[in-house]
This record gives C-alpha cells, sequence and structure tokens, in this order.
C-alpha cells in the first residue's frame, strides 16, 4: 500500500471514531427552541450522510413547517461511505397526498427536478474548498462535527461569521480559542442537555471494546453512551437565569488556596462559598449553572499545551494549578457578584 492509500486509510479510522448519529429525540428536544430563526434561512448540514443522518431527516421532514428557504447536506468519505455526495433540498411536496411529510416523502426527494444530488470532487472534508464554498451560502449549520476536530471546526465558523447550533463535548471549552468565546458571551450552551450521558447509534462496524456503554437493537443496530456531551450555539433562545442556591461557608480547611494562583479550590459547583468574595476554581461543570448576573467568569487553568489558560485575560506562567504540588483538574476562575454574609 503506497503512502497516500495509507494516509486516507488513516483518516477514515479517525473518521470512523467520531461518525456518531445523533438521535432523532435528542435534535426534536433542541431544534424546538429555534424554530422561528430558520425560516427563510439556508441550512447546511455539513457532516451528514443524508441516509443516516437525522439532521437531515429533521430539516427535510419539517422543511416546509419551518418555512426553510434551502437545505444543503455534504457527507465525509469515511470507511462507511465510498463517495462524497452535495444534496440540496429546494422543495418538498407532499407525494403520496396525505397532507403530512414523512419519510415516505423522503425517499422521493431526490427525484424532484427542485433538487440536487451531485458527486463532490472531493472527499467531503468540510475543511475543503468545495464544502467551504457551501458554507458561505449557507445562514445556520447544524449537525454533530467530528468531536476530534471540533475546536478547528469552531474556529471555521467564527472566521466565516455563521450562526450554528452543534454537538460537541464540555471538555471543548478548554480548548485553546472556544474558552474565549464562551467567557465572552459570544457562543453559548444549548437549552436542552445540561448533565448525563447522550446515545448515539454508530456504524456497524465500530469497534465496541472500548466503549464503557453499549446496546444493540433487535435489528442489530450499534449504540453507544457519549458522557459530557453539550449543545453549543451563537442562535438566540429565551434563557431563563436562575441564581444558584448557595448554602457553603468558607473556612480554608475545605476550600484551600492553590500554590501557584490567589483563588480557592472548589471541587463542586454545589460547594461554592456564598460568603467568599475572592477568586474561586470550579470544575467546567458549572457552565451548566453558570448566570452571568450572579456570577463573573474571569479566565481558566491548563492541563494541556493546546488547551487556553488565562487569568484575568492574561496568560498563566504554569500549566495548571497546584495544591500542595500536586497537579488539579482543569478549573474556570470566577468570582461571586452576590457575596452574602450572615
Amino acid at each position: 500500500m503506497d503512502k497516500y492509500k495509507n494516509i486516507i486509510l488513516k483518516q477514515a479510522r479517525k473518521a470512523k471514531k467520531d461518525e456518531f448519529y445523533t438521535q432523532l429525540v435528542d435534535i426534536e428536544k433542541e431544534l424546538k427552541h429555534y424554530k422561528n430563526q430558520f425560516r427563510g434561512k439556508i441550512i447546511y448540514c455539513n457532516c451528514d450522510n443524508p441516509y443516516e443522518s437525522n439532521f437531515f431527516k429533521y430539516f427535510a421532514t419539517n422543511f416546509n413547517a419551518l418555512g426553510i428557504k434551502k437545505l444543503i447536506t455534504t457527507n465525509y468519505i469515511g470507511l462507511q461511505d465510498t463517495e462524497a455526495h452535495r444534496i440540496e433540498i429546494n422543495k418538498v411536496p407532499d407525494f403520496n397526498k396525505d397532507g403530512a411529510i414523512n419519510l415516505k416523502d423522503i425517499e422521493q426527494l431526490l427525484k424532484h427536478k427542485a433538487n440536487v444530488c451531485t458527486l463532490l470532487k472531493g472527499n467531503g472534508d468540510f475543511r475543503s474548498e468545495e464544502c467551504i464554498e457551501l458554507l458561505k451560502q449557507a445562514d445556520i449549520v447544524c449537525t454533530n462535527p467530528p468531536f476530534s476536530l471540533f475546536r478547528e471546526y469552531i474556529q471555521q465558523l467564527m472566521e466565516y461569521k455563521k450562526k450554528f447550533l452543534i454537538i460537541g463535548n464540555i471538555n471543548a471549552i478548554s480548548y485553546k480559542g472556544i474558552f474565549s468565546l464562551i467567557r465572552d458571551n459570544k457562543i453559548w450552551l444549548g437549552a436542552s442537555i445540561h448533565g448525563g450521558n447522550r446515545e448515539f447509534r454508530v456504524p456497524d462496524d465500530y469497534p465496541l471494546i472500548n466503549a464503557a456503554e453499549y446496546r444493540i437493537d433487535k435489528d442489530g443496530n450499534k449504540y453507544i453512551r457519549v458522557k459530557s456531551v453539550r449543545w453549543f450555539t451563537n442562535l438566540d433562545y429565551e434563557r431563563v437565569y436562575e441564581n444558584l442556591v448557595l448554602y457553603k461557608k468558607y473556612t480554608p480547611e475545605e476550600f484551600p488556596k492553590y500554590d501557584n494562583y490567589n483563588a480557592i479550590e472548589v471541587s463542586k459547583t454545589s460547594n461554592i462559598p456564598m460568603d467568599y468574595d475572592g477568586v474561586m476554581g470550579v470544575p467546567i461543570t458549572f457552565i451548566d449553572k453558570y448566570n452571568p448576573e450572579q456570577f463573573e467568569i474571569l479566565g481558566i487553568s491548563n492541563v494541556r499545551g493546546e488547551r487556553e489558560h488565562l487569568m484575568n485575560g492574561v496568560k498563566c506562567e504554569s500549566d495548571c494549578t497546584y495544591i500542595n504540588g500536586i497537579p488539579q483538574f482543569v478549573r474556570i476562575f470566577i468570582k461571586n457578584k452576590k457575596v452574602t454574609h450572615s
């Protein structure tokens, strides 16, 4: 096997590890918060095999109800796909005249003259020139991008000033270039997932040996459960902020200071002391409870070179926080705006 084929095979194997098909129920729960924002818009799902993707199925079956102008999907050539396609849906007729658009109608979509199905010249990578040209047309991008390329994917969306609603891992908050977007309120978490695991269908030949939790249904379809999944978006929705109820009081014994930062360690968000007015280091999952009226985000620590470590907007000299010389987990640095003393 020559060098080029080796590279393609490695890319395909990596893509297979990222090839998770989002459950339709999870898509429906989240997208219901943005329905009015899809009207008259071009929607692009650029990591989606239309024959497998529930994003495509959702937008295609709801094309008329949402008032979508155009739906575009492209798929990456992985181990499952032998060809990369561009599909454009411009019209969704009710073929069987039953008054509803369903999957039976979707099967006939590509036969309609208003819609387009063509082969891509390349492999369908979202970074390819032809996919970027499609991205430029889009108003909103909605998909489940490769988790391993999440940082690069977000950077591309921001570069082209696109609105988006995508799925990722909450640990992406600590990646270089993403934390600052969260801190500056340029992107935020979605409405429907704030903890727990989510189930994704995976390809038939996906190796389950390393999956902590999985199942195979009666039809032989494989599913795995993935931890710490969140929706990331820059689409507005009605966010109702609630103050986090605090009950703990500060003691130096329970909340030690870091060796290298003037901040205290708070190992659980629920344990944030009500009466401490200094800087605190809290877990990444604090973002699920973040209320900008109650707390101020100052920065984040670092455990890997690829992560951004800031303190009050200034890069820190150390890679991570330490207590008695022992490195700690990634921490977001915050201050309580509403300190209460009893």
